[in-house]
């Protein structure tokens, strides 16, 4: 369950000033837990947002609240990789742009990256609908591909994770070429 406070109490539109420091407060969430681990205090994320600690609890009552919103934020960015793969004429196309466009994804977002390496499996219970959505999404690119004989039959979307986790830790490596590595990845998994 998401306890964070995302949309408008009783449905009334969220101020300008609120929504500004909502989106200061993820910002600079990922950069604090980022460097601090989820030993940081929500007073780390209250200042670093520039905004006081009861402005940051209004937005999230818990501090796995607020790190479940970041991984919740993550899996709806790889839900749009995801439905743009959907649109791609080329079943391979499509799969391959998952895993391209999900490795980029975490390449510009170092803070994100390391954030949610520590983060505890009750900050990701936040985010079970949008971790649903991408395997059930994730799962229909894969089997198209499968389908069309481009992919490995024995590929799954229990598989995904694993290979996004094995290319962010490769993204991390002084002089190690990630996008080289996607294509390692790839001609693997091409049937």
């Amino acid at each position: 369950m998401d306890t964070s406070i995302d949309a408008p109490a009783q449905g009334r539109p969220q101020r300008a000033d609120a929504r500004r420091n909502h989106e200061r407060i993820l910002s600079a969430a990922k950069t604090i837990f980022a460097e601090q681990g989820i030993g940081a205090q929500m007073d780390d994320v209250a200042a670093a947002a520039g905004v006081g600690v009861g402005t940051v609890y209004r937005h999230f009552p818990t501090k796995d609240a607020l790190m479940g919103r970041l991984v919740a934020q993550h899996f709806e960015a790889i839900i749009g990789l995801e439905r743009t793969a959907m649109g791609i004429e080329g079943p391979w196309d499509a799969f391959a742009s998952l895993i391209t466009g999900g490795a980029q994804l975490m390449a510009d977002d170092a803070h994100m990256r390391q954030a949610m390496l520590r983060f505890p499996d009750s900050a990701w219970e936040h985010a079970r609908p949008q971790t649903a959505t991408v395997d059930e999404l994730g799962g229909r690119v894969i089997r198209r591909a499968q389908e069309a004989g481009a992919l490995r039959h024995d590929f799954s979307v229990a598989d995904m994770p694993m290979v996004m986790c094995g290319l962010c830790a490769s993204i991390d490596i002084p002089g190690a070429d990630w996008r080289k590595l996607v294509d390692i990845i790839l001609a693997g998994l091409r049937a």
